[in-house]
């Protein structure tokens, strides 16, 4: 399984170092991802050890978590004073993630309707 991990974290890295050289506006995990999945498409599978790494992985994403509440915590006074421009900003992105959604499973059901017998 330490393989795999250290797969994903030089997925990671290989995507910080991207972002930093390129200067690109994303994160560097997600530009990993992207590369990670690059990757296991060009591959055509997901090895074994990988599925099991990952699956460790997520059984304790719970506690990921932990230090994005204590940052809530710590500054709950400054959320509070700025909370109608969160709000907003929360309401617009889900409502633009649903159109995008909505918009692209229309063209996708388009493209792949199946043939009348």
């Amino acid at each position: 399984m330490l393989p795999y991990i250290t797969v994903l974290l030089l997925c990671q890295l290989a995507g910080e170092v991207m972002v930093r050289l390129i200067g690109l506006p994303l994160p560097g995990p997600v530009v990993g991802m992207v590369l990670l999945f690059t990757g296991l498409v060009v591959r055509g599978r997901v090895p074994a050890g990988l599925d099991l790494a990952v699956k460790a992985i997520l059984s304790n994403f719970a506690l990921l978590f932990i230090p994005a509440s204590v940052g809530v915590m710590v500054h709950l006074k400054l959320i509070a004073e700025e909370a109608l421009p969160i709000a907003a900003a929360v309401l617009g992105s889900t409502f633009a993630t649903i159109v995008v959604a909505g918009r692209l499973m229309q063209a996708l059901s388009r493209r792949h309707k199946p043939e009348a017998k």
